[in-house]
């Protein structure tokens, strides 16, 4: 059998906190050295459900997490007749635990692992309630042209059919093939390829809910082969920033409108110390009028970004006549929430934030 290397942090198994980084400490088989034929591909594991063990094989919600990284690649011992696998425990903890200090530590070391000629690609476990999120982290923080895949599980490791394995074994597959090349980030389940850009999470409970509505998927896996239906392009409006020496980020809120929905949200915001707000808006980025008219007083009176976006699944938020708001285009509130951040973080005066967004827009 080939030899695996991985980063093994047994504190970071042992724990759930989401600042534990696991150190590279490689383990190597001297009776059985690395393939110097396979490409080499890291693993950054994060936790989530596909690292998850329920109490039964019927378990299928209420789950934890408790699989490393070294777990998921020995469930799955056909990977390294793909790669030579490299591993890093980053944190094990449910997605919805991931904080900035996760997904800057993820970008630093990625953009690090990828500058290295000999390693081909690299793959992200993550939980999947905001697996969308890191990856488009990741799609407007890492800068180079090989293949990273973001995978997860909507079954725990221990349920009858669980997807994990095949999803990760996928996901390694397309890491390491000359195919994913120039793709931006990568998210695989059921089958599926989408762009980070554009898919998100449809159905909180299904395997078959990571997929992009209205531009599509890029490809799929035959046979466990990745099949794309499209030349690689770059998505419409992408920026790449550098955050090399950014160690956290500009605070940035969320705030749902719905009927009879509070105004001193967006006050409440300002006095946490928000940099910016994003409006998941009902329709096309509306929001009542008693909201509309806070909204426009804290703009008024700090002239902070306030990005309108849709709090349905799918849309676009086309630019408005109201000066205090800057549409979203395309951009869902929590993809819009991290462009605006890092676009704060680097420093972005209001109109280049405008201009940022803008970027995505259909052209007239």
């Amino acid at each position: 059998m080939l030899a695996v290397v991985l980063a093994l942090s047994l504190a970071a198994f042992a724990s759930a906190s989401p600042v534990s980084f696991g150190q590279l400490i490689p383990r190597q088989d001297v009776q059985s050295p690395i393939n110097t034929s396979l490409p080499n591909v890291t693993i950054f594991a994060t936790g989530g459900t596909i690292a998850s063990k329920g109490n039964s094989n019927t378990q299928t919600v209420g789950y934890q997490v408790g699989l490393g990284v070294q777990d998921l690649v020995e469930a799955v011992p056909e990977i390294l007749n793909i790669s030579n696998i490299n591993g890093y425990q980053i944190s094990n903890v449910g997605s919805g635990s991931i904080n900035e200090t996760i997904s800057l530590k993820l970008a630093h070391m990625i953009n690090e692992e990828l500058a290295k000629p000999e390693i081909s690609g690299v793959v992200v476990t993550h939980g999947t309630d905001t697996l969308e999120e890191t990856a488009f982290f990741l799609e407007a923080t890492v800068n180079s042209t090989k293949p990273v895949v973001c995978v997860g599980a909507m079954r725990p490791a221990t349920a009858l059919s669980a997807d994990g394995p095949l999803n990760l074994l996928q996901s390694v597959t397309l890491a390491a093939s000359p195919a994913g090349r120039n793709r931006g980030i990568m998210i695989t389940l059921n089958d599926r390829i989408g762009s980070a850009f554009y898919t998100t999470k449809n159905n909180a409970n299904t395997l078959d809910t990571f997929f992009s509505t209205e531009a599509g998927q890029l490809g799929i896996f035959i046979n466990q082969v990745p099949y794309f239906f499209f030349a690689p392009v770059e998505p419409v409006g992408r920026v790449v920033f550098n955050v090399t020496h950014v160690q956290d980020l500009a605070q940035v809120d969320i705030i749902y409108a719905h009927q009879d929905m509070n105004p001193m949200l967006f006050n409440s915001s300002v006095s946490s110390g928000a940099k910016g707000i994003v409006l998941a808006g009902v329709g096309a980025g509306g929001m009542s009028s008693k909201a509309n008219a806070a909204a426009e007083a804290v703009y008024n009176a700090t002239g902070m970004p306030i990005v309108a976006s849709h709090r349905s699944n799918d849309g676009f938020v086309p630019a408005s006549d109201e000066d205090f708001t800057i549409a979203s285009g395309f951009y869902n509130p929590q993809k819009a929430r991290i462009l605006l951040q890092l676009a704060l973080t680097a420093g972005y005066e209001y109109n280049e934030i405008k201009e940022t967004f803008a970027a995505s827009y259909p052209m007239p």
